[in-house]
C-alpha cells in the first residue's frame, strides 16, 4: 500500500528550520510511515530562503497579509512563497495525494491560529501563507497539523479522511464511471452518516443525479464534497446511531442473549462507558458466523489498518 502525503520536511527530522533545527515527529515516523509515502517539502527553503535564516512573520496592513523578515519588514517574501505554493500545488494535483501534515504555528505551513501582526497588536488567527494556497487550491485535501496528531479524536478523523481518498483514488482506478463511484458511495454509506447525516443525504441526492454531468466534472464535485463531509468529526451521537442501523442487520439471526449483549455494548459507548472499539468487535464477530456481503464492505467497520490502534479511545 502506497499512500502518497505531502508533509513539512522538519516534521520527518530534516534540518531545515530557520535554525537549522527540525521538528522530527515520533507518530508521523513510527507509527504512520509504514503506512504512507512522504513527500517532504519546506517551502521557505523552496522559495528560495537560506538554511540558517532570519526568523520571518505575518504581518496585517489595510491591503494584504504579507510574510516579512521580522526584524526588517521591508525584506518581503510574499510574492515568492505565493509563487512557490501555487507551482507546488500544480505539481502535487496529479500525484494523487491523500493528505498533508504541516508544522503547525509556522507563517509558511500553519494551518490555523497562526500569529498575525498588526501596527498595534498580534492576532492568532492566521493561516501560514503556503498552506492557505495549497487549501485553496486543493479544497478536498485532508489537512492536519503535527501538534493536532497528538489528540485522538483529530488524528482519528485525519487518517480516516487519508485513508478514505485513497480508496477513492483506488476504486477509480485512473478512470472514474458512475458504476464506480456509485459502488464507492455505497461502501461509505455509514461512514458518511457517521460523521454527518446532512451531508450524507446531500451527497445521496449529488449521486442520484450523476448521469446529468460530464463524468471527470461529476469526480470533482463528488470528491470536494465527499471530503468536505468526511472533514466533519464524527459524534458519540451519530456513531451510536449507525451503530444501532448495524445491530438491525442480525434481527433474524440472533437469539435473543446475543441481541441484549449488542444493544448492552451499544449503550455503553452511548454513555462514554465503553470505546467504539468494544460494539464493533462484537458485529465484526457476529459478522463472520452469519455472512452478510453488503454489510462486510461497509468501510465503516474497518476505515483504516486495525494496527493504527486509532478506536481504542474513541
Amino acid at each position: 500500500m502506497t499512500i502518497n502525503i505531502g508533509i513539512s520536511s522538519c516534521v520527518i527530522g530534516e534540518k531545515v528550520r530557520f535554525d537549522g533545527g527540525h521538528k522530527h515527529n515520533k507518530f508521523v515516523e513510527k507509527v504512520l510511515s509504514p503506512y504512507f509515502n512522504y513527500i517532504p517539502i519546506c517551502p521557505e527553503v523552496g522559495s528560495g530562503m537560506s538554511v540558517p535564516r532570519p526568523t520571518i512573520r505575518l504581518i496585517s496592513n489595510e491591503e494584504r497579509i504579507a510574510l516579512v523578515d521580522s526584524k526588517d519588514s521591508t525584506l518581503d517574501y510574499t510574492d515568492s512563497m505565493l509563487n512557490f505554493a501555487k507551482q507546488t500545488a500544480n505539481r502535487l494535483k496529479t500525484a494523487e495525494l491523500c493528505g498533508y501534515i504541516v508544522c503547525a504555528n509556522s507563517p509558511s505551513c500553519g494551518m490555523e491560529r497562526v500569529k498575525v501582526y498588526s501596527k498595534n497588536n498580534a492576532t492568532k488567527n492566521g493561516v501560514g501563507l503556503y498552506t492557505g494556497v495549497l487549501m485553496e487550491q486543493m479544497p478536498w485535501l485532508p489537512v492536519e497539523e503535527d501538534g493536532r496528531l497528538n489528540d485522538p479524536v483529530l488524528k482519528e478523523n485525519f487518517i480516516t479522511r487519508v485513508f478514505c481518498l485513497h480508496d477513492l483514488y483506488q476504486s477509480m482506478d485512473g478512470e472514474p464511471t458512475a458504476g464506480k463511484i456509485i459502488a464507492f458511495h455505497s461502501r461509505y454509506k455509514y461512514t458518511l452518516m457517521s460523521h454527518s447525516t446532512a451531508g450524507y443525504k446531500a451527497l445521496g441526492q449529488l449521486v442520484a443525479k450523476v448521469a446529468e454531468y460530464d463524468i471527470d466534472e461529476f469526480f470533482t464535485l463528488y470528491r470536494t464534497q465527499l471530503m468536505q463531509t468526511m472533514s466533519i468529526r464524527a459524534t458519540r451521537k451519530n456513531n451510536t446511531n449507525v451503530l444501532m442501523h448495524l445491530q438491525g442487520y442480525f434481527k433474524k439471526e440472533l437469539d435473543s442473549p446475543q441481541k441484549q449483549a449488542l444493544a448492552q455494548l451499544i449503550q455503553e459507548y452511548n454513555q462514554g462507558i465503553l470505546p467504539l472499539l468494544s460494539p464493533i468487535t462484537l458485529i465484526k464477530h457476529y459478522l463472520s458466523l452469519h455472512n452478510n456481503d453488503y454489510l462486510k464492505q461497509q468501510s465503516f467497520l474497518d476505515p483504516y489498518p486495525q494496527e493504527l490502534r486509532l478506536r481504542y479511545g474513541l
